[in-house]
């Protein structure tokens, strides 16, 4: 018997990451951004593979547009992407590229595999000098009050105690930081389980572009994204054992035959001539109790899980870890009850978003997956009969924007939260306090520049109208300062990291700002 030796590690590592998916690489690359110390871990030697997520919405690239990787996500996207609707014998073609969403840079569903997106952060987090520990697992984790202790078991079997100001869970599903915390996991597990596969037709059946079947079974996808294949095949269907399932996790593969039936089934009349990978999926549809616990918190689905329906599982993650990151590389070094409120505004304004996602995507899986007799009825017969009119109505640009624009969080907005603060007087005419800041054509004393372009950096950001005055304690490398020569008027914006607007006033009230910079732990001192 082997004894394993215990190490104690008294780490200069401020926040412990566990976790290496698209979330826990998110994280850690705004907690390092903001001047964090982070470590991340991961249990799995090697990255998951293939991918289950495909799509990036356009709120998950503005929030990653600051930490410098959009134009690296973007190169490896299909920013333009089309899918063909087969609604009986009808086929109704909608763009998803270059949408009316003139408020953002990105106003297009970017088709990318998960695995590049993980790509993309892991070397970003390389370039400045944070390298992923793989086959290490997080064993147990408690809040001490003044630290968190994590045990880490490496995959030699040594065992390292580990002390950080946080820790936090970005371990999906089954999450050991959730289960330590005691955090609650509440919900039920769906009754149809989705199917995955990476295909090869052999370029026999001349399609391309995303391809979507309704039929009163549920609707089948093909998405030219296959990583050893062609094709990515996502179906769903009705769970034939949910006992003892690792929800969220490929299962058994899937004989071809049943995946040529689904295929036949569908109409595409065509043939599977290779099979690369399958894999039956699990579903569940839950939501933790709560999202932090003392110096221990959740994100991404540790903390949330839906249907595939939308895409806004890796989406979502993405956005808890950037709402999170900055506020606790802005407290790690501030004692509690100083930073409380900061921290706790990460439950109290991501909750609420993932209750809101939970309906949505809820809904969503019901009209694209239930064998239910309404359901059913309306994808077999009133959405052929309906098809004819459809291209009038995806034709009208507007429209299909907003559908765009609600799947993709465009609207989520904090104006509950505590860091959501209005000066006196109030500016009107400007976002609220809390809401997300659109994008608009400024001017700074030169020539119109895209106001996201020019936030595209860390920090929090003050924007002065044009005749505002200078505010003289804001002093700090984690401020930026930046006056609208094309906006008259005396007052001002407060932007968050995560580019939520914080503070606004119409006029110069000093200690009303001052007072919002020191709730978010930014202070002239720092």
């Amino acid at each position: 018997m082997v004894a394993h030796t215990v190490r104690e590690v008294m780490s200069a590592v401020e926040v412990l990451v566990v976790g290496a998916g698209t979330t826990g690489l998110a994280l850690a690359l705004q907690a390092h951004s903001h001047g964090a110390g982070v470590r991340v871990v991961e249990k799995r030697p090697e990255p998951f593979r293939p991918s289950r997520a495909l799509i990036l919405h356009p709120r998950t690239l503005e929030v990653l547009r600051p930490l410098g990787v959009t134009e690296a996500l973007l190169d490896l996207a299909d920013t333009a992407p089309t899918a063909d609707l087969h609604l009986g014998s009808h086929i109704v073609t909608a763009g998803l590229g270059d949408l009316e969403l003139p408020d953002t840079a990105f106003p297009h569903l970017s088709l990318v595999r998960q695995t590049d997106v993980e790509s993309v952060l892991t070397r970003a987090l390389a370039g400045r000098g944070v390298v992923v520990e793989r086959g290490v697992e997080l064993v147990s984790v408690r809040d001490e009050g003044r630290m968190a202790r994590a045990v880490l078991r490496s995959a030699d079997g040594g065992i390292e105690e580990v002390r950080s100001p946080f820790v936090v869970g970005c371990d999906g599903p089954a999450s050991t930081v959730r289960a330590c915390a005691g955090a609650g996991w509440h919900g039920r597990p769906y009754t149809e389980e989705a199917v995955l596969a990476d295909i090869d037709f052999g370029g026999s059946h001349g399609v391309e572009g995303a391809q979507v079947f309704a039929g009163r079974d549920g609707l089948l996808f093909l998405f030219p994204l296959g990583e050893q294949a062609p094709w990515r095949l996502l179906a769903t269907r009705a769970s034939a054992d949910r006992a003892g399932r690792d929800f969220g996790q490929p299962g058994p593969p899937v004989p071809r035959a049943e995946l040529q039936r689904l295929v036949d089934d569908a109409g595409l009349g065509a043939h599977i001539e290779h099979l690369v990978w399958s894999a039956r999926v699990p579903l569940q549809c839950r939501l933790a109790r709560r999202f932090r616990k003392g110096r221990l918190f959740l994100a991404g689905d540790a903390a949330h899980t839906y249907s595939p329906a939308t895409g806004q599982g890796m989406n979502a993650g993405i956005q808890d870890a950037v709402n999170l990151g900055w506020k606790l590389a802005f407290a790690v070094d501030r004692q509690e009850p100083r930073t409380g409120v900061l921290l706790d505004s990460y439950d109290g304004e991501r909750r609420p978003a993932a209750r809101g996602r939970m309906l949505l995507t809820h809904t969503a899986f019901w009209a694209e997956a239930s064998t239910g007799r309404i359901p059913s009825w309306a994808r077999a017969v009133a959405a052929p009969l309906a098809a004819p009119v459809l291209p009038t109505v995806l034709d009208r640009r507007r429209l299909v924007a907003e559908a765009v624009r609600l799947i993709s969080q465009l609207r989520v907005n904090y104006r509950r939260s505590p860091l959501s603060v209005d000066g006196t007087p109030r500016l009107r005419g400007a976002p609220r306090p809390g809401d997300r800041l659109p994008d608009a054509t400024v001017s700074t004393g030169g020539p119109p520049r895209r106001l996201h372009g020019l936030l595209a950096r860390p920090g929090v950001h003050l924007l002065l109208q044009r005749d505002a005055d200078m505010p003289v304690d804001v002093v700090s490398p984690r401020v930026t300062v930046l006056r609208l020569t094309n906006s008259p008027g005396r007052g001002l914006l407060a932007v968050r990291p995560d580019g939520h607007v914080g503070f606004r006033c119409g006029g110069a009230d000093a200690a009303a700002l001052s007072g919002w910079l020191s709730l978010v732990a930014v202070a002239a001192a720092d």
